[in-house]
């Protein structure tokens, strides 16, 4: 009976271990300002746009966005909305940016299978036609698709931020595994890796390389790019992806408590006409 006591003691004490051993840890998020942030934040038209030009031309290669189509590109509050064009399949710039890719179609005459050029109603267009070919092209790791990447992980801005400046050279004592990459705000247990002095740092592994550098892409504002812009730029883009309808949503809310403030003073006002000449002793 004693020595069962002791073996369950025992495996119960190296239980305890590996799950201190495996504590997923991650350094404190960066911190940065939005413009959408709070209830009287919107988004930056500019901004969005600087944001659209990071995901195309940086993004993309890698990152889908299965749940965004063109024409939400030219919706009201989008990166190109243009009150010229209320409906944003009509919009001139949508148009531009879809044709640029093109998409596979049947013919209507053959059925033969055919690419034709997108149109604002079509869905952005994949990096890669299949899970298994996406995993192929990232040494088995699988790109997450970031149409609502901004809402999904906690404090999504500020998380994606850090993320993507946070690449630094590994501690002397960490082995990074092939084909990643050391990043203290990916979170992750390092401890297997470490081999240096006192505690194993902070952070993870990504499959990800670093993206954004500076002069990565080319601004049509004229605005610096540099790393730390590019990344605040296509946070903003992601983040309105996650919730095109924000700022709607906050002009909505606005009219709503302005109406309710005037109800509520007007039945004060009707309340003491009413009641003025009443005795209520």
């Amino acid at each position: 009976m004693l020595r069962k006591a002791l073996i369950l003691a025992a495996a119960l004490g190296l239980a305890a271990a590996h799950q201190a051993s495996a504590e997923v840890t991650q350094a404190p998020l960066k911190e940065a300002t939005w413009s959408f942030e709070g209830p009287f934040g919107h988004f930056d038209q500019e901004q969005l746009q600087r944001g659209y030009k990071v995901y195309h031309d940086v993004c993309s290669a890698c990152h889908s966005m299965n749940l965004m189509s063109y024409r939400n590109l030219g919706q009201l509050g989008g990166p190109f909305y243009d009150p010229k064009w209320p409906n944003p399949n009509d919009n001139l710039k949508v148009k531009a940016i879809a044709k640029d890719f093109n998409v596979p179609d049947i013919d209507g005459d053959t059925g033969d299978v055919i690419k034709r050029p997108a149109t604002p109603a079509d869905t952005f267009v994949k990096p890669f036609p299949n899970e298994a070919a996406a995993r192929a092209s990232n040494g088995g790791a699988l790109p997450p698709d970031l149409s609502l990447i901004a809402k999904a992980r906690e404090d999504g801005p500020r998380y994606i931020y850090s993320l993507l400046t946070g690449y630094v050279p590994a501690p002397a004592g960490l082995r990074v595994p092939a084909g990643k990459y050391y990043n203290p705000y990916m979170p992750g247990d390092l401890g297997s890796f470490w081999s240096g002095k006192g505690e194993a740092p902070k952070g993870g592994f990504i499959a990800m390389p670093l993206q954004l550098t500076d002069d990565r892409v080319t601004y049509d504002d004229g605005v610096k790019a540099t790393a730390d812009q590019e990344a605040k730029d296509v946070v903003a883009f992601l983040m309105w992806a996650s919730e095109p309808h924000a700022d709607e949503r906050k002009q909505t809310g606005y009219a709503v408590m302005i109406f309710l403030f005037l109800f509520a003073g007007l039945v004060y006002a009707s309340y003491r006409k009413l009641w003025k000449d009443i005795d209520h002793g």
